[in-house]
């Protein structure tokens, strides 16, 4: 913008003083011209017969009209400088018609070019003319008493070469102009503006922050010198804080609300332990005796046994999340992935037999590994660190996870492999996939499927989120990717659920 606005004035007043310059250059030329003309139409000046007392012309004061004596009218005029044409007639005929070069010399104008200039309004006033062959001139036409015309010209070269070499000296300034004023502008912006530099830091440091978890240790501030509110920067500076203040104030609201929230479930689940294992204990002691119980009391027994195993399994879900999201430290040792999805499949397969259930591992044929991680001695082991029966507790989830939201005949696959330094464990299914709407929050406690999944075996919606909480702690990641049947676009594509769990190896 400032360099637009030096370069519009800039040119403005080139614009301006050139015309000006050219103006004042023609007027000089013209007054030159019509005085000339003037002197010209007079005619010569005849020398009066010598004084035969003094042998001397008499004296008189001399005329501003008046002209030189000369005694033949083919002379030229004094004032004729180099550039100048002169077109002089007596009793209808020319008695001169030169052009005068720039070195002084005097040629012969032709026909076409005294055509030219008596062509020229005989006003006595200076018009521009053509002159072929010699270019662009200013011309003065006068009629002599006698009525014989008169032209003096003089070529516009000189007032040209002039305005051009002006007009030169202008744009070099202009330019030098210009890039001065946007060096200078763009320091003296940049120095301005330094401290949004600081302000931009402040904020930056902001956006680094890991807000949407835990307690917040104090979010950066701008720096008071930056929070003057008589300038413009410390405006910024000052909202920016009050922002963060009232942000910091927010967050730290809602942490101390979840973390009352996860005592009250934590406390809660942890009383409810005792009560439930004494309803079971009275229901199995109640048991001991059936030939005293009529049906309809065993049946109410066997109800309140299973709800009973259900809320205990609540419970213990519960319990674990708060472990969990108090950051207690887990087991830390060796722990074979292999042997951990062996019983994992064994067990869901006696819990589900209707359902197809495959295990692949690395060496048995299928995609287990890269080419690179060709087995060498000890080295088809897939070993973690960590808590084993945590561990072993995602992989059940996420099979009770396909077993209860899948329809009986789906083929259900875990598939274990090493990704550099990573143990993978995907566990797809071919079932009816997961609703759109439904993934994002697919982690997030207390989640359950639509109609879709259906909740056949009681789901409580804890078992993705335990599994994520684990493979957290654990140091790793857990992903899905799902489709739907309305969702298949590729011909021969099928729907089904995959969970990928990554789990870093073990070091050695």
């Amino acid at each position: 913008m400032l360099a637009t606005v030096v370069l519009v004035v800039t040119a403005g007043l080139a614009t301006v003083s050139t015309a000006v310059l050219r103006s004042q250059l023609v007027s000089q030329t013209d007054h030159e011209l019509e005085q000339a003309g003037r002197r010209l139409a007079e005619g010569p000046v005849v020398r009066p017969p010598a004084d035969e007392r003094t042998g001397s012309a008499p004296v008189r004061p001399p005329s501003p009209g008046d002209l030189p004596v000369v005694d033949d009218p083919a002379e030229l005029p004094a004032g004729i400088g180099p550039g100048s044409a002169v077109v002089r007639y007596s009793d209808d005929e020319i008695v001169l018609a030169e052009h005068v070069t720039e070195s002084l010399e005097r040629t012969a104008l032709d026909e076409d070019q005294v055509a030219a200039l008596e062509a020229v309004p005989a006003d006595g006033r200076a018009h521009d003319v053509e002159v072929p062959g010699l270019g662009a001139f200013r011309a003065v036409h006068r009629t002599t008493d006698d009525g014989d015309p008169t032209v003096v010209a003089t070529s516009t070269a000189t007032v040209d070469t002039t305005v051009h070499g002006f007009v030169l000296v202008e744009a070099a300034l202009g330019v030098a102009g210009l890039v001065a004023a946007v060096l200078v502008g763009a320091w003296l912006v940049r120095r301005s503006l330094r401290p949004l530099d600081d302000v931009a830091a402040a904020a930056g440091s902001v956006s680094e922050l890991e807000l949407a978890q835990g307690a917040i240790a104090g979010i950066p501030r701008v720096p008071d010198r930056l929070t003057d509110e008589r300038l413009e920067v410390g405006t910024v500076g000052a909202a920016l804080n009050r922002m963060l203040e009232n942000v910091e104030t927010s967050l730290q609201a809602r942490h101390d609300s979840e973390m009352q929230v996860r005592r009250f479930v934590a406390d809660a689940s942890h009383e409810l332990r005792t009560p439930l294992a004494s309803i079971r204990g009275y229901a199995e002691l109640v048991r001991r005796a059936p030939d005293d119980l009529a049906p309809t009391t065993a049946r109410s027994l066997d109800r309140i046994e299973s709800e009973a195993l259900r809320m205990t399994a609540l419970v213990e879900d519960l319990l674990l999340l708060a472990r969990l999201d108090a950051g207690r430290p887990l087991d830390r040792a060796p722990v074979d992935l292999a042997t951990l999805a062996v019983d994992a499949v064994m067990d869901a397969h006696a819990a589900s037999p209707s359902h197809a259930w495959t295990l692949a591992l690395p060496g048995d044929g299928e995609d287990g590994g890269s080419a690179d991680d060709a087995a060498g001695p000890g080295e088809d082991e897939l070993l973690v660190t960590g808590d084993e029966a945590s561990l072993r507790q995602v992989l059940a989830n996420l099979l009770a996870n396909a077993r209860t939201h899948t329809p009986a005949g789906t083929h259900v696959s875990v598939r274990l492999a090493r990704r550099a330094d990573d143990v993978v464990i995907e566990v797809a299914d071919d079932g009816p996939g997961i609703a759109a709407d439904l993934r994002p929050t697919l982690f997030r406690r207390f989640t359950r499927g639509d109609a879709a999944r259906n909740r056949a075996g009681g789901s409580t919606g804890l078992g993705l989120a335990i599994a994520d909480a684990i493979v957290t702690a654990h140091g790793g990641t857990v992903a899905v990717r799902s489709a739907t049947a309305g969702e298949r676009t590729t011909p021969g594509a099928t729907a089904g659920t995959t969970f990928t769990v990554r789990l870093p190896r073990e070091s050695r």
